[in-house]
């Protein structure tokens, strides 16, 4: 939490800022350009430090300062300087990579790269490597003079890229090429820059480089998921052709079935990609800024950093843009197949439901029928044993001179009462049975 704010005087004044306030205004000031003097060496590197690794890179800069009695970056500090003798170390820790960067001295009478970088990276190796390596930068800035106005004796002419920045105080070049130990070489010549903007123009220039190796890691990701777009997009043109000619629902459902997989199969490598599709935009966004701010001018008639970027780097991220869009543009595609299949599939089962609800209204009727019957002979029968047992009391008690009336009589005049009775007795039991399972 920061301090309070005092707007006027007195207590009744503070204000109480909000908890966020302190690292929203420090993000503003979180890596400042650095004053440089010329003549200078740079070597830089940029690591992947995704996920845990950004914490184990943290503690070993911490374990790496600590002994040497020199400060070490609090627990969330993004960007740390420390100076070893005459090289100073800038650190900074990004979202996905970190970057180490080693400022050395150099004499003003050097040559152009010389001595070669691989030869000055032993700093480096006393700090562990958190992660793979992704940038490696050789960067030499010197007075203007016939060093930096023959680059091409330095630089593959045909992959030289060459500017001066919008006033023309200063004039870089390189060819975007690893050398022999794996360093991609930077000349900048001073006509009249002071440090701080030898120092700008420097983190600019690094900046550029840094973001347009990692936009470019969105490529790869690219080039691996366009055969199985591919194999989809043919598959799912199949599919929409069998659909005309499936007729029963057995065949909807196998289909139902493999655009599931289909739309699985791309929401899988949308989601892996998403992130570095995301992240690769944003780079080529800010390699875009940098080139701007910086105002390039053509020198010499060779291409600028901007138009040999825009010819060469331009193409790999439409690339990556063409990609999402036909991931995208699947997805939807597959929504829209399957919902149609869908309902195809829902109305066939509707079908089969109403055939067989009229089958069973069927069998229900006919169940009645049969029960009417049965209940029916049900009555009769019981009337025919009711009737039997009356006639043997009514023939005992006539010999028994109990009744005067004959017998026979009797038992016939007792049959439709019997009749009726049972029958009544028959339908309340029914319909007690229905109204409890109502």
């Amino acid at each position: 939490m920061s301090a309070e704010v005092s707007i006027g005087d007195g207590e009744a004044a503070r204000l109480s800022p909000h908890p966020l306030l302190t690292a929203i205004l420090g993000e503003l000031h979180a890596r400042p350009f650095t004053a440089l003097t010329v003549p200078f060496r740079i070597l830089h590197f940029a690591v992947d430090t995704a996920g845990a690794r950004a914490y184990a890179d943290r503690a070993a800069l911490a374990t790496f300062c600590s002994a040497r009695g020199l400060p070490a970056p609090s627990p969330g500090e993004k960007h740390h300087r420390v100076a070893l003798g005459t090289t100073v170390l800038r650190w900074e820790q990004h979202s996905e990579f970190t970057t180490y960067t080693w400022e050395l001295p150099s004499p003003a009478d050097t040559i152009p790269f010389h001595p070669a970088a691989a030869t000055l990276a032993s700093p480096m190796q006393m700090v562990p490597q958190p992660g793979p390596l992704l940038v490696a930068i050789d960067m030499h800035v010197l007075a203007d003079g016939p060093a930096t106005r023959t680059p091409e004796r330095l630089f593959d002419r045909t992959s030289l890229a060459l500017a001066e920045n919008s006033d023309g105080s200063a004039i870089y070049a390189t060819d975007f090429q690893p050398d022999p130990s794996g360093f991609v070489r930077i000349l900048v010549g001073d006509r009249s820059l002071d440090p701080d903007r030898a120092g700008a123009l420097t983190q600019r220039v690094i900046e550029i480089e840094t973001y347009r190796t990692l936009a470019l890691l969105g490529l790869p990701e690219a080039q691996r998921l366009a055969p199985s777009i591919n194999t989809v997009e043919q598959r799912l043109a199949e599919v929409t052709d069998e659909m005309r000619k499936a007729g029963d629902l057995a065949d909807n459902r196998h289909l139902l079935d493999e655009l599931t997989a289909l739309a699985a199969e791309v929401e899988a490598g949308a989601a892996a990609s998403v992130f570095r599709f995301g992240a690769s935009r944003a780079y080529e966004e800010i390699v875009q800024q940098r080139l701007a701010t910086i105002g390039e001018r053509k020198v010499d008639g060779l291409p600028t950093w901007s138009s040999f970027l825009a010819r060469r780097m331009e193409p790999a991220m439409r690339t990556c843009v063409t990609i999402e869009a036909r991931q995208a543009s699947l997805s939807l595609k597959l929504s829209r197949a399957a919902n149609l299949l869908r309902t195809r599939v829902d109305v066939e089962l509707e079908q089969q439901n109403q055939e067989l609800l009229k089958s069973m209204n069927a069998r229900t009727r006919m169940q009645l029928r049969l029960q009417t019957t049965v209940e029916g002979l049900s009555v009769a029968a019981i009337t025919y044993y009711v009737v039997s047992l009356f006639g043997y009391i009514a023939k005992a008690l006539s010999e028994s001179g109990l009744i005067a009336i004959e017998p026979g009589y009797l038992t016939a005049a007792f049959i439709p009462i019997a009749a009726l009775a049972i029958w009544a007795t028959v339908r309340r039991i029914r319909h007690k049975h229905i109204g409890s399972d109502d």
